[in-house]
């Protein structure tokens, strides 16, 4: 049986496994070497590693992610932490106008095989500056992997996978996955940065999640399953390249889409794959697909108002249900005595 290893203890499984196998790996990050260890993913790396290939990050995106630009061009396997994505907004030159254009400026004879992991999500008051999901901006990027693992077994396999590409990967992690379990092998594996996984297989209706909406799509779909509705769940894991044909596959047997993204509906990831369903399987299409992601507003700090900011399995359920044109009433939501407290359900325990 394989072993159970959390979110977070995968990526940090992951990356001592990477320093130990490749010496031009190095980490950096805010807060790498210190207690909490970025949420545990870095913790005692430093101790076994060394401070030359752990090392901590000053309050400088911008100039340390060129840093590790330079190190990357000089034969370096960089692995780069964002503790937030609102951090790495002050790092978009170098990621944008340099590391994402190398490899193409000099015709393929150089590359910049830098990994940058980045923090996304909500939880516990995290509010308009410390809770965005950004994705969609980096994936507008030509030059740019992103991929968003969402199980433990992925966030190791796609962490190694994403060190040893020679292409800029862009690595986003949901804060609200870091304890959520899972097999993982001991070994050192590689998980494809171009492929979907089915999660659940269905004939009514396809639910195709980002990230920790993979979660709540899994949940929508025990939802519909109690009123004789079976859903086909797939988590896209990446977005650059986003497996298109994966997506019309399985579209191509249910005729309804729903895509549930952890960012912005306007402009968004879901935005991009309803267009790219549409355009190559339009005609198996029975209704408009559906997009599922957070309002055009900023993210509220409150519990009470974060509970109505963000949707969960019963909005992506219901969007299916109109998708179907079905009258369905949904099973009654259970009561749940810490539905203010912003956590995804009664098990987690954090982090923040």
């Amino acid at each position: 049986m394989t072993r159970q290893l959390r979110y977070f203890e995968a990526l940090r499984e992951a990356q001592a496994q990477i320093l130990a196998s490749d010496p031009r790996s190095y980490l950096i990050g805010l807060g790498a070497p210190g207690p909490t260890g970025i949420f545990g993913t870095t913790a005692g790396l430093q101790q076994r590693f060394g401070a030359e290939r752990v090392l901590d990050m000053p309050a400088s995106e911008n100039g340390m992610t060129g840093v590790a630009l330079g190190t990357a061009l000089m034969g370096r396997r960089p692995i780069v932490i964002h503790i937030r994505v609102d951090f790495a907004v002050l790092a978009m030159e170098p990621l944008v106008n340099q590391v994402a254009k190398w490899h193409y400026m000099y015709g393929g004879k150089m590359t910049a095989p830098l990994t940058v992991r980045m923090i996304i999500g909500r939880g516990w008051g995290q509010g308009p500056q410390h809770s965005q999901s950004l994705q969609a901006w980096f994936a507008h990027v030509p030059g740019l992997k992103v991929v968003m693992p969402t199980t433990a077994h992925d966030a190791k396999g796609m962490l190694i996978a994403a060190v040893e590409d020679d292409a800029p990967v862009i690595l986003f992690e949901h804060r609200w996955l870091y304890n959520v379990s899972g097999p993982v092998p001991e070994e050192m594996y590689r998980v494809p940065l171009d492929q979907a996984a089915t999660r659940r297989r269905g004939r009514d209706v396809t639910l195709a999640g980002t990230s920790y909406m993979t979660l709540e799509c899994l949940r929508a779909a025990d939802l519909l399953a109690r009123i004789g509705i079976d859903a086909d769940v797939i988590d896209l894991r990446t977005l650059t390249p986003i497996d298109v044909p994966a997506l019309t596959e399985s579209v191509g047997r249910t005729g309804h889409l729903v895509v549930a993204d952890t960012g912005h509906v306007q402009f968004g990831a879901g935005a991009e794959v309803c267009a790219a369903v549409a355009e190559r399987a339009f005609a198996a299409l029975k209704a408009p697909p559906r997009r599922i992601g957070l309002p055009h507003v900023p993210a509220p700090t409150t519990p009470a108002l974060a509970d109505l900011y963000y949707p969960r399995a019963r909005e992506i359920a219901r969007a299916a249900l109109d998708s179907l044109g079905s009258a369905a009433a949904l099973p009654p939501e259970p009561d749940d005595p810490r539905r203010w407290k912003d956590v995804p359900d009664p098990s987690f325990n954090g982090p923040y």
